[in-house]
């Protein structure tokens, strides 16, 4: 991809993001881009990062590392946004930011106790399971409070908010249905003390519904960079 390609491609996104953000009263700077770079090479990565792009989302850690090994020099905000095995918590405590789909407490404890002492804490979201789909990761609402209540507890960690991957529907109305979900959901712990300011929800199908329903942060990939590289690595 063309320097000049992805610039019209990261144009075009921007301002679906700003439309999206002004149909409900919100400012475009109130929604973070995440760029979901999975099996793109680092020098795609820098391309992004100089035009502009500060976040990256990543869900297969040993290409990630490589990738944060490579764009050491750049100003980058890493993002675990795939579900995490219990043996491979150690470098993503280590080298990432955030975690965006934390849903076991063992996980998080492991995290917790893996996180350097002279970092900041790790950011992380809980990932909630709205459809009850076997496939994807996530708790149920109803387990929810129970896992946000143990986390907040744990030190290293900062319980910034709630992450969802919704069934996959082609009407902004139904989209919209599951997003406001997860936002009411924030909201019933947020009454409760949470102090939860992170909705990290949205991805290159549904990302306009999801800022309408109040996400802070949105998924983006296909949008940005095209059709992944056949070639994946999954470890």
């Amino acid at each position: 991809m063309s320097p000049q390609n992805f610039a019209d491609r990261l144009a075009a996104v921007r301002e679906r993001m700003t439309r999206a953000a002004s149909r409900s009263g919100r400012s475009a700077h109130s929604v973070t881009l995440l760029a979901i770079g999975k099996a793109q090479p680092p020098e795609v990565l820098a391309m992004a990062a100089d035009l502009g792009i500060g976040d990256f989302g990543e869900s297969y850690l040993q290409e990630a590392l490589e990738k944060i090994a490579a764009l050491r020099e750049r100003r980058i905000t890493w993002h675990f946004v795939g579900r995490l095995q219990a043996n491979k918590t150690r470098p993503v405590a280590e080298q990432f930011a955030w975690v965006h789909a934390l849903d076991r407490l063992k996980i998080a404890e492991r995290l917790a106790a893996q996180r350097p002492f002279h970092a900041p804490a790790l950011n992380v979201c809980l990932q909630v399971n709205l459809g009850g789909e076997a496939s994807k990761g996530g708790v149920t609402p109803a387990q929810l409070p129970e896992l946000a209540a143990a986390v907040a507890r744990l030190p290293r960690l900062k319980l910034r908010g709630l992450m969802c991957l919704p069934p996959e529907e082609s009407e902004p109305a139904r989209q919209r249905a599951w997003f406001a979900q997860l936002r009411a959901l924030r909201d019933e712990l947020n009454s409760g003390g949470a102090g939860l300011d992170t909705l990290s929800m949205g991805m290159s199908g549904d990302f306009e519904a999801a800022i309408e329903e109040g996400a802070t942060v949105v998924r983006v990939g296909t949008a940005l960079f095209g059709l992944r590289p056949t070639t994946i690595r999954t470890s």
